[in-house]
């Protein structure tokens, strides 16, 4: 299988709240947008991938299952540019015992969300 281009999507409870979360408080940039109105579907640039916004859910999508995993250079900073907004730090950054400094968040529906460092001399950032 050949995978040419990959997305998240997500149904939120409150598609206009949720757009003002990933574009407005977190940043994201879109990728592009589809429909008309409140209900309309955003796209958003994940690093190599992308988030998807579209449709309304009844209920918030934020089972304990779905998680986002957003890599950034300094979580740190990250973490004091999100100070003073809108969001629900549900853990600061700590270094974790393999190694990579994750700071968790969630979303307005509960979707949580790792913002993780991988820090110099990490394997992850060795190439094989």
């Amino acid at each position: 299988m050949h995978v040419l281009s990959s997305r998240i999507p997500l149904r939120p409870a409150d598609p206009e709240r949720s757009r003002r979360f990933y574009g407005q408080t977190l940043g994201l940039a879109v990728y592009r947008e589809f429909g008309t109105g409140p209900d309309r579907g955003t796209v958003y640039f994940l690093g190599g991938g992308f988030l998807e916004l579209s449709g309304r859910a009844d209920a918030p999508p934020g089972t304990p299952e779905l998680r986002l995993w957003l890599q950034v250079a300094d979580v740190h900073a990250a973490h004091q540019e999100l100070r003073g907004k809108d969001v629900r730090v549900l853990r600061e950054p700590v270094t974790e015992p393999w190694g990579l400094i994750e700071m968790w968040l969630a979303d307005p529906d509960g979707v949580r969300i790792a913002v993780v460092e991988v820090p110099e001399g990490h394997p992850l950032r060795s190439r094989p």
